[in-house]
């Protein structure tokens, strides 16, 4: 009872409001509070590497103040898993934003893994309209390499930069070639951009007309420059190669006002089919686009899938088809069009299962196919992505065909033949004559260490090639002469033969 007493005594509250203060430090002096106490006492303790924080708790407060119950259970933000959750291939908006993004025909909003060609075609344009002088370039390179949406981008770029750097932007003409009802069309074209509302009168052609104009002095101060973005260029190949030649010559008149970008796939083209501007000193300047490598076709499909915002291909499965496709012939329209079919396998495959299993709700009711695609009854992501499974089934579909397994099985010096006709042709040349692939043929068999067979033989072996439909023959009297075309696609070729080292090594 003494104690008791003390303890209800003045001095002791003044202790105590002492203490208090203290505690409370600059907010005031306020009354003790006993649970402030015990939660600074439990923080304390845990700091502690030895603590006993539990014994202060009752059952009841413990389990309130647990992390997993359901009051203190820290909601996170649902953006966290966008990315895994919302794809979903059931839903009809998603498949058909997935199949757009990966479309051949749409165009990406930047083209990665060709900033160094843009750069050269765009200085050249940039040069030419600074100077006010004409030029022509050739763009060249295998199909599916991006030639195309670069001289897209280029082109408006130079028209951005022109504004900017207050000069007068060119007049643009683009066209595809193979659209042209004649070949000599294009210069109308072309005459129309600088008098669209003049008729052309007299006899005198549109390119007449042209070099008229080019020849005057009062065409440079009369008229803007011209950029000429002419796609399919190799469509303009006559017999007599004229349009073609008039159409680059149109950049060398004194006052022309033409910078012309040809596009083709054919790489040699300015060499073989316009030798007269090369003895005039005129020859384009060439920019050659090289088939795509394995990292280039996946980062531009990871350049692509990012406007989605969800995942939709494994890594594993995108690699894979980047590396299949950067063998067989490094075209990007070829892997676009693998992914596509590897999304259309995966929505065949969960409707086939949707439809062939019996499944039941929590009840244990019967649900139909149609209300577990409603309601999305699969939720597995690993079930929802494109696998390599699939991508693999993609690569199968598109590479593989009667065609790869006839070359598969051809004996070794036949494939040897077809491999010297892809490189052989891969300077742009549609034919060439049995004699000529002979020497390719032998090329190839001196650097593998393969004795060659003699001429007679491999007039034969090209007749059987011939009818196995994989060669055309033409008619000549010695074989030698006869004219020998491929009748299928490259890519199957190098798709058949890149599993053996000689041949991967002589097609890349």
């Amino acid at each position: 009872m003494p104690a008791i007493a003390d303890r209800s005594s003045s001095p002791f509250k003044a202790m105590l409001a002492a203490k208090s203060c203290e505690l409370a430090g600059s907010g005031g002096c306020r009354p003790p509070q006993k649970r402030r106490l015990r939660s600074d006492t439990a923080a304390a303790a845990k700091e502690s590497p030895v603590s006993t924080p539990m014994k202060l708790k009752s059952p009841r407060r413990r389990l309130d103040s647990s992390p997993s119950s359901p009051a203190n259970r820290v909601k996170k933000d649902p953006s966290e898993k966008t990315l895994k959750k919302c794809w979903n291939p059931r839903d009809v908006e998603q498949i058909r934003a997935v199949k757009e993004a990966v479309h051949v025909s749409t165009a990406p909003s930047t083209v990665v893994c060709r900033e160094d060609e843009q750069k050269r075609v765009l200085d050249f344009c940039k040069a030419c309209v600074q100077q006010e002088k004409a030029g022509s370039l050739y763009v060249c390179g295998c199909p599916g390499t991006g030639k195309s949406l670069s001289m897209e981008l280029v082109k408006q770029q130079v028209i951005d930069w022109a504004k900017m750097e207050g000069l007068q932007p060119p007049e643009v003409l683009a066209m595809n070639c193979t659209s042209l009802a004649n070949t000599s069309v294009i210069f109308s074209k072309i005459l129309g951009m600088h008098q669209p509302k003049k008729k052309s009168i007299g006899s005198a052609s549109p390119l007449q007309h042209l070099q008229n104009l080019y020849s005057n002095k009062q065409a440079q101060s009369s008229s803007k420059m011209m950029l000429i973005i002419a796609d399919e260029l190799d469509y303009l190949i006559t017999r007599d190669r004229a349009v073609l030649h008039d159409l680059f010559m149109l950049t060398t008149f004194p006052f022309s006002r033409c910078i012309l970008i040809g596009i083709a796939n054919s790489i040699d083209l300015a060499d073989r089919f316009l030798p007269r501007l090369q003895s005039l000193n005129c020859k384009p300047m060439v920019v050659t686009f090289r088939a795509y490598s394995k990292d280039q076709i996946l980062s531009i499909l990871q350049e692509r899938l990012l406007v989605l915002p969800y995942i939709v291909f494994h890594q594993q499965a995108l690699e894979l088809c980047a590396r299949k496709v950067a063998a067989a012939s490094g075209d990007m329209r070829k892997a676009l069009s693998v992914c596509r079919s590897a999304v259309e396998i995966l929505e065949a495959e969960l409707r086939e299962s949707a439809s062939n299993t019996g499944l039941t709700s929590a009840e244990g009711d019967f649900v139909s196919p149609q209300t577990a695609l409603a309601h999305e009854v699969f939720p597995s992501q690993e079930n929802n992505t494109v696998r390599i499974d699939h991508m693999a089934l993609a690569l199968s579909k598109t590479f593989r065909s009667p065609i790869v397994d006839t070359i598969q099985s051809l004996p070794q010096h036949q494939q040897i033949i077809l491999c010297s006709a892809v490189k052989y042709f891969r300077g742009g040349k549609k034919d060439t004559t049995v004699g000529e692939l002979n020497k390719s043929y032998i090329d190839i068999c001196k650097s593998a260490l393969i004795p060659p067979v003699g001429i007679l033989e491999f007039s034969s072996m090209c007749r059987v090639l011939n009818d196995q439909g994989l060669f055309k023959l033409g008619q000549s009297r010695d074989d030698k002469f006869k004219r020998v075309t491929l009748k299928v696609d490259e890519a199957d070729i190098s798709f058949a033969l890149q599993g053996v080292r000689l041949f991967r090594n002589c097609l890349q």
